[in-house]
């Protein structure tokens, strides 16, 4: 059995709130330009970097090829991989150029920092890594 419910009055009045001050407004800040947002999905990073996969192979393939390895043959290699490969041994080149210099350089530094410079069975052992492989050898040197 419900009952009717009927409308409660209420018995004290409610008071008028009073108005909200407002802020001073701010003085408009010229924005600087809006940064260039990068595509972050591979292929577009390819594209837009270096137009083609094809042109980002052949620009990396001098610096990853081993003494023995033909960059041609490397560089069909690289153009079948993909981009975010392409992408991250760029990466690793870029680190080659910037603290090594050249794959030699870097095959030296890791010796010497590991105390086997003249070790030559060492080097040639060393030559036959990958450049990543052998960036994470010097990274790991260094800190040891």
């Amino acid at each position: 059995m419900s009952s009717k419910k009927t409308p409660s009055v209420k018995k004290f009045a409610t008071k008028a709130k009073p108005a909200a001050k407002k802020a001073a407004p701010k003085a408009k800040v010229a924005k600087a330009a809006p940064a260039k947002i990068l595509p972050r999905h591979p292929k577009a990073r390819v594209a837009e970097g270096h137009g083609s996969k094809a042109a980002l192979a052949k620009a990396i393939a001098p610096l990853l090829a081993r003494t023995d390895e033909d960059t041609d043959a490397l560089e069909v290699r690289l153009k079948k991989s993909s981009n975010a490969q392409l992408i991250r041994l760029q990466r690793a080149t870029q680190t080659l150029k910037a603290k090594y210099g050249n794959r030699e350089k870097l095959i030296a530094a890791i010796g010497e920092a590991q105390r086997k410079g003249k070790d030559k069975d060492y080097l040639s052992k060393l030559d036959t890594y990958s450049l990543p492989q052998l960036l994470d050898l010097a990274a790991a040197s260094a800190r040891a």
